[in-house]
């Protein structure tokens, strides 16, 4: 009864995954825009309620591997997995929302400079 397997904690990984995938889909659609006959650079700043929802969901998926890890008095492991999810998902939200911000200023300047 010693050797008891390891309970996993495989939110923590899919946090990291996650908030990785947050932190570059805003730089991956303007890689697709420079190269694209197609897609505009205000098109491409469509990535940035992808990188806010991926964000988002990474914080939780972070939140919930902290709450698995407790739960199992830290058999679970994961904590430092979490961590770099938790904050991955954290910089993507803050990509997302200035890139959002960003289109929103480019929009009121040029319909001002319209009228």
């Amino acid at each position: 009864m010693g050797n008891l397997p390891r309970a996993g904690n495989p939110r923590a990984a899919w946090s990291l995954v996650v908030g990785l995938l947050a932190v570059l889909s805003v730089p991956a659609a303007l890689v697709l825009q420079y190269y694209s006959a197609t897609v505009t650079l205000v098109q491409s700043t469509a990535s940035a309620g992808v990188a806010i929802l991926l964000g988002l969901y990474a914080v939780l998926l972070a939140r919930r591997a902290r709450e698995r890890s407790a739960q199992t008095i830290g058999r679970a492991g994961g904590l430092r997995t979490a961590w770099w999810g938790r904050f991955l998902g954290l910089t993507g939200l803050c990509i997302g929302i200035t890139t959002a911000f960003a289109v929103g200023f480019y929009g009121l300047l040029t319909l001002f400079a319209k009228s």
